[in-house]
C-alpha cells in the first residue's frame, strides 16, 4: 500500500456525482510477459491516482478463470419446421481476490500503490477461444466507496497449460505411417498408386516446439505430384446440457497452422521431403473432458496431395500429443 503520510482529516459525505469524479486515473502494472504458464506467479500493481480525498475506500484486485461454450441443436431434425435449442456448460477454473486493508478507513488525493501476488494453480487450462467455446483469464481491479465501483481495470491473461507429461511418456517413441492410393486416370484409363509415408521421431510435443518430419513420396503413376500440404489440426470434445438438462457432445474439427510444400515428384519416381511445422502458443494441450471438464483436446498431423488429372486425393493422419 502506499507509503504517502496523511495529513488531512477525511472529507464530509459527498453525493454519488461527486464521488464518480474523485479517482483520477487508474492502472494495473502487470510483468512483461507474453504467456503466463500454469503453476506460475504473477506480481502486479494497482495504482490509483485520486483527485480529492476517498472515504471508506474499498481497493480489491481479483484474478479470475473461466470456461463457457454455447452452440444451437435442432431438438428434432425430422420435423418440417426448425427447432433449436441452445447447448451450454460453463465453469470456474480459478477465482481469487486479495482485498487491501485502508489505513484509518480514508485516502487522501494523490498517487497510490497497492501490491499484489497471485499464484496460477498447476493444473489450469491453455487459454482458448473457438465459435463454440473460450477459455479466459483475467486480473480485475476495482475501487469502490459506499457500494458504488468508482473505477475499474481489466487486464486479459494468455495462459499455457502444461498438462501430465508423464502420462504420455509411452508415447515419445518413433512414429510411422504408410498410406496407398490407387489411381485410375479416366482420361487414358491408365492406372497406378501413390504412397506416402510420414515419419516422426517422437509423438509428444510441447507448445511453441518446432516439429519436423520426413515426408516419403513413391509416384507409381504416370503423372507428377505436385505438392503436398501439410496440417496441424485440432479436435474438441465440448460437453453441455440442453435447456431440459440433458447432456449433449459436439465434436469440432479446426486447422492450428499449415505448410504447403512443393514436390514435383516425377512419375515412377520417388522423393523424400523434410517439413518443419512451429506450434504455437498458448495451445490447449492434449486432454480429457476429465481434466478440463467441458472441453477435450486431441491433436493430428494431416498431409494431403491432390493427384494430377485424376478425381484422387491421398490423405495421411498421425495422432500427436500435445
Amino acid at each position: 500500500m502506499t507509503s504517502q503520510t496523511k495529513i488531512q482529516t477525511p472529507a464530509a459525505p459527498r453525493s454519488c456525482s461527486s464521488l464518480m469524479s474523485t479517482v483520477r486515473a487508474t492502472n494495473l502494472v502487470l510483468p512483461e510477459i507474453e504467456v503466463h504458464l500454469a503453476g506460475s506467479s504473477i506480481d502486479g500493481q494497482l495504482v490509483l491516482n485520486l483527485r480529492t480525498t476517498l472515504v471508506d475506500p474499498v481497493v480489491k484486485v481479483e484474478l479470475m478463470g473461466r470456461g463457457y461454450l454455447r452452440w444451437l441443436e435442432e431438438e428434432n431434425p425430422e420435423r418440417e419446421y426448425d427447432k433449436s435449442t441452445a447447448c451450454t456448460n460453463q465453469v470456474v477454473y480459478i477465482s481469487e481476490a486479495t482485498n487491501f486493508h485502508i489505513e484509518d478507513g480514508w485516502l487522501d488525493s494523490g498517487v497510490h500503490t497497492f501490491d499484489f501476488h497471485f499464484s496460477l494453480p498447476p493444473n489450469i487450462p491453455s487459454t482458448f477461444i473457438s465459435k463454440v467455446g473460450s477459455i479466459s483469464y483475467l486480473v480485475q481491479g476495482t475501487c469502490s466507496s459506499r457500494q458504488i465501483v468508482l473505477a475499474k481495470e481489466e487486464r486479459c491473461l494468455l495462459s499455457q497449460g502444461t498438462g501430465d507429461h508423464r502420462r504420455h511418456m509411452k508415447d515419445i517413441a518413433p512414429l510411422v505411417v504408410e498410406v496407398r492410393k490407387d489411381v485410375v486416370y479416366f482420361c487414358c484409363f491408365s492406372h497406378g498408386s501413390v504412397i506416402l509415408r510420414i515419419s516422426l521421431e517422437k509423438r509428444v510435443f510441447c507448445p511453441g516446439e518446432t516439429i519436423v518430419f520426413m515426408t516419403d513420396i513413391a509416384n507409381r503413376t504416370c503423372k507428377y505430384v505436385r505438392k503436398v500440404i501439410f496440417a496441424i489440426y485440432s479436435i474438441v470434445l465440448y460437453r453441455g446440457f440442453s435447456s431440459r438438462g440433458e447432456q449433449r457432445s459436439l465434436e469440432e474439427r479446426s486447422e492450428v497452422t499449415r505448410l504447403e510444400s512443393q514436390t514435383d515428384t516425377a512419375p515412377f519416381e520417388a522423393m523424400r521431403v523434410t517439413s518443419a511445422l512451429v506450434l504455437p502458443t498458448p495451445m490447449p494441450v492434449t486432454s480429457t473432458l476429465k481434466e478440463n471438464k467441458i472441453m477435450a483436446f486431441r491433436y493430428e498431423l494431416v498431409g494431403t496431395s491432390d493427384i494430377t488429372c485424376a478425381t484422387s486425393t491421398i490423405v495421411g493422419r498421425v495422432p500427436i500429443i500435445i
